[in-house]
């Protein structure tokens, strides 16, 4: 099989090569063979990645540490802040479906990499169980957790957008009375490069640390909830931009504060 050519970078919003990937993907001369097949779907994204241009993809070693997660857990729902162009989707989406789950809510602020993301989802065959939003992670968790009702706990959540957003949706989060003792579990990426500090702060300290948080920090509207008891590890990765972390947090309880 000839090795497909990726075709010049378009010029957009960012520098083009997420739209860059879709046209490469879709010329491929084995496309027939990607239909309906995760597996095959991120091996050819993968191969655009080490081949023309770098994505900020989850990676191999990050993608196989939180997939055995979703092994072990087994939730019904596991929702993503930042879809990119999909590929975490398509790898915990397919997760998901094995261990007998039935959605993976995907929210993306920016309509053009939803758009990529939802076409390779449906070239992978996960359509009926990835559902790709396009939205601010605030706006669109308010939307289904407090207006529309679809969300009253959460299991599992994979924060992988914009590191200074972190803390803001915990606190979101924490507010809106969807976090449960022995439920919930958070995954934070990118924690080292580019970092996540007041996130971590906030998940390492305790109830009393919290509340003194709150009381100096600039929280809007938001009501933070610093009675949680949170337990986090950082599980570190080598990947090709670099040293990085996953911060896996877990919800041991509640102290009055």
């Amino acid at each position: 099989m000839s090795k497909p050519h990726a075709p010049p970078a378009l010029s957009w919003a960012l520098d083009g090569r997420e739209v860059d990937l879709l046209h490469y993907v879709f010329a491929r001369p084995d496309i027939k063979q990607l239909r309906g097949h995760p597996e095959k779907v991120l091996a050819a994204i993968d191969d655009y990645h080490h081949q023309f241009n770098k994505l900020m993809n989850v990676g191999l070693s990050k993608g196989a540490f939180i997939t055995k997660i979703i092994a072990e857990r087994k939730p019904s729902v596991m929702i993503e802040l930042g879809g990119y162009v999909g590929y975490s989707a398509i790898l915990f989406g397919d997760a998901i479906k094995k261990n007998g789950g039935k959605q993976y809510l995907s929210i993306e602020k920016n309509p053009e990499m939803a758009a990529v993301a939802t076409q390779l989802v449906d070239l992978a065959g996960l359509r009926d169980v990835v559902r790709v939003v396009v939205g601010s992670s605030n706006e669109v968790l308010t939307e289904l957790i407090s207006e529309k009702k679809e969300i009253d706990s959460v299991e599992l959540i994979f924060m992988d957008h914009w590191q200074d957003l972190y803390l803001h949706d915990l606190w979101l989060l924490e507010d809106l009375k969807v976090l449960n003792p022995g439920v919930s579990l958070l995954l934070a990426d990118n924690v080292i490069m580019p970092g996540a500090p007041k996130y971590l702060e906030w998940v390492h300290a305790t109830p009393q640390e919290k509340k003194h948080i709150v009381n100096n920090s600039d929280i809007g509207s938001l009501s933070p909830n610093p009675s949680f008891v949170y337990e986090t590890a950082v599980s570190e990765f080598d990947t090709d931009f670099g040293r990085d972390g996953v911060a896996v947090t877990k919800i041991i309880g509640k102290q009055d504060v």
